[in-house]
């Protein structure tokens, strides 16, 4: 009894004196249990190809516009008097050159007309002899005083209004000439016929279309360019255009800039002349203009892909003194083929900027720039070459 007693107060005793230890340890050391329920957030690392300097560069500006191409040596062969569409000789993309008969029309009216002209010059012309008879032997008359000096002033009036009859006449038969030549169906340009308004058989009204006619010698691209950026355009300047359907880009130039804006707008149009010998390109197909003016200075810039934008204002993230730091900026020019942004404050040259867009970055974070680790392997195999060297 004396014995269990004893054992059982010693392992009291021993008991009650870890508990005690347990508490003295615990409040000796309080800051430690409340670390253990919030760990302190890891420092984020990033590559040194994630963060970069701003760079002084030349930032060329770009305009650009787009359209279709026209071809301006277009013209359209028309009926001159009414009649019948006999024949057509050519058909759509015939190529055709100046002078070349296009086809045959019923002009009998315009010879008839031509033939009634022929007639009145001729009746004019016999009333202007008669006249000039009548006339020289009135002065006769008046020389030996048989008529009155009024008399002779009116055979002098009659003979002038039958030579500008006579004159009349002439001028008529003359336009009626013309317009029989002009009936004719005969190409006034070298080009390709482009479609076909009329067949043959068919009734023709005066100025009729029968045939459309494209020259592709010279092509032209018209767009518009804002009031804010035509100045900085002249005539004559060169201008890379990109056709669609054709890879590499053709070269062609400002041929003109229009004196106003246009109407409910604030743009003005400027026309490109494109040069075409071979024929490669034709009129419709879309194209794209590109206009590049060159800088006069160096100006500060970010990768564009740094930038990003919050609640409307352009910002991008920093490293600075170890921590993550949002800055807003102002930007300039925008290089899309270099992929570069002006930046006009915000910045300065030594900055470390992100250069790629992250999620979820908080400002204040700890952040650091680390070398590149090279993989285990690779490090192996420098080491085993090193030994094999020494050897």
């Amino acid at each position: 009894m004396r014995k269990q007693w004893l054992y059982g107060g010693t392992a009291a005793l021993v008991l009650i004196g870890g508990a005690g230890v347990a508490v003295w340890a615990s409040k000796g050391d309080p800051g430690k249990g409340a670390s253990a329920g919030k760990p302190e957030a890891a420092a984020l690392e990033f590559r040194p190809a994630e963060v970069v300097r701003p760079q002084q560069v030349a930032m060329p500006g770009l305009i650009e516009f787009s359209g279709p191409l026209v071809a301006p040596g277009t013209v359209i062969v028309r009926s001159k008097s009414a009649g019948t569409l006999l024949s057509l000789a050519v058909g759509e993309g015939s190529r055709v050159r100046a002078g070349q008969a296009l086809g045959q029309a019923d002009l009998e009216e315009l010879r008839y007309r031509v033939a009634e002209r022929h007639a009145t010059v001729e009746s004019a012309r016999a009333q202007l002899a008669q006249a000039e008879r009548q006339h020289k032997a009135n002065e006769g008359l008046a020389a030996q005083n048989f008529i009155a000096p009024t008399a002779l002033e009116t055979s002098r009036a009659s003979l002038e209004a039958a030579r500008a009859q006579a004159l009349a006449a002439k001028a008529q038969l003359d336009t009626s000439q013309v317009g029989l030549r002009q009936a004719a169906l005969v190409s006034p340009i070298n080009g390709v016929v482009y479609k076909r308004h009329a067949l043959p058989s068919e009734k023709l009204t005066a100025e009729q279309p029968i045939l459309t006619i494209v020259d592709l010698s010279k092509l032209e691209l018209a767009g518009l360019v804002g009031t804010h950026e035509v100045s900085r355009l002249q005539p004559g300047m060169p201008v890379q255009v990109r056709i669609e359907g054709v890879e590499q880009p053709v070269q062609a130039h400002i041929a003109r800039i229009a004196p106003a804006a246009e109407p409910g707008t604030r743009s003005i149009g400027v026309t490109l002349e494109l040069a075409n010998p071979k024929e490669q390109f034709r009129a419709g197909q879309y194209a794209v203009a590109r206009v590049e003016l060159p800088d006069e200075r160096e100006r500060l810039t970010v990768p564009q892909t740094a930038v990003s934008s919050n609640a409307g204002q352009e910002q991008v993230w920093l490293i600075e003194q170890g921590a993550l730091v949002r800055r807003i900026i102002t930007t300039g020019r925008r290089d899309a083929r270099e992929g570069r942004v002006e930046v006009l404050q915000g910045l300065s040259p030594e900055s470390q900027v992100l250069a790629a867009r992250f999620d979820n970055l908080r400002e204040g974070s700890k952040a650091s720039v680390v070398a590149e680790r090279r993989p285990a392997a690779a490090v192996a195999s420098a080491a085993s070459g090193a030994a094999r060297a020494q050897q």
